[in-house]
């Protein structure tokens, strides 16, 4: 074993939308958290493994850090507080800015109280002018200590590299937790109902998505032929809802199936036969058993 070996453990957090998925997704080099621009995309804690000569990173993606509304809110933001005392870094995404927002502050707030080191990340760098970032960068260095400020664009990988050297840096010496080849703990199924949410997600209209979650009822290899069969819930809480994911003439549903298929195929190198359904129940997000059932994990609630 290299002596030299470094392990741990590391979170992104940041209000939804900053990139947090991407960048995860940018550092890994493959596919593994959902993205859209609409918020509360990434639900539960995303396991991702960054694997090199030195060392190990195992990513642990948390839901965005938010005002809670609901039951799942609340689920969301306890899910992601707690994470922060269990790593051995936090990175802090935030958007290039010199405004500190409500969002923002709530984060600082919380980040005080943790004695884990912090990494801020100030991402999408390319949609401002280079001379203005020494002011982002002045704007938080005021309000925390951080161990590190780093401005990067995950969306167009600038700067990428320089976040894996400095999460090595605070990393502690320690045996490596997966295989070379492990990329992610997440389930197959887990991953296949996280794609069709996506599809989902990017499809509809701003007011549904935060109420569907999706459950993947069947999935099954044929023993001859190179062929996986999935069956997949999408759960809505409204009849009118069901009515526009179904869309006319089941238009909506199959673009949204097609998508998914696209996408589940290429992950699992196989072809795939899915089929998708659509369910209503009422008020799931603030049900319990419901929220377990959607593949939440049960200690977090």
């Amino acid at each position: 074993m290299n002596s030299n070996f470094k392990s741990g453990f590391v979170t992104l957090i940041g209000r939804p939308n900053v990139g947090k998925s991407t960048l995860m997704n940018t550092l890994i080099g493959q596919k593994i958290a959902i993205t859209s621009k609409k918020p509360q995309t990434t639900r539960n804690r995303i396991q991702t493994v960054y694997t090199s000569e030195q060392g190990q990173i195992v990513f642990v993606d948390t839901p965005g850090i938010h005002k809670a509304k609901n039951r799942l809110g609340e689920y969301m933001v306890n899910t992601a507080e707690r994470t922060l005392n269990e790593v051995d870094v936090i990175l802090w995404l935030v958007e290039p800015s010199t405004f500190i927002g409500a969002g923002e502050k709530h984060i600082i707030e919380m980040l005080k109280k943790v004695n884990t080191p912090v990494i801020l990340i100030i991402n999408k760098i390319d949609t401002v002018k280079k001379d203005e970032i020494l002011e982002f960068i002045d704007t938080y260095r005021k309000v925390l200590d951080f161990q590190e400020i780093i401005p990067i664009s995950a969306l167009r990988k600038e700067n990428t590299s320089v976040v894996i050297d400095m999460i090595f840096k605070y990393l502690p010496y320690g045996p490596q937790f997966f295989d070379e080849d492990t990329i992610t703990d997440q389930p197959e199924r887990q991953i296949v109902a996280e794609i069709v949410r996506e599809k989902a997600l990017h499809a509809l209209d701003e007011e549904i998505p935060h109420g569907i979650a999706v459950s993947v009822d069947k999935m099954k290899k044929r023993s001859r032929a190179k062929i996986t069969d999935i069956e997949a819930t999408i759960v809505c809480e409204r009849e009118s809802h069901k009515g526009i994911i179904i869309g006319k003439g089941g238009a909506m549903l199959k673009k949204i199936g097609s998508n998914a298929r696209y996408e589940i195929e290429r992950m699992l190198d196989t072809q795939v036969n899915l089929q998708l359904w659509v369910k209503v129940k009422k008020d799931w997000r603030d049900s319990d058993f419901l929220i377990k059932n959607f593949g939440y994990n049960q200690k977090d609630i």
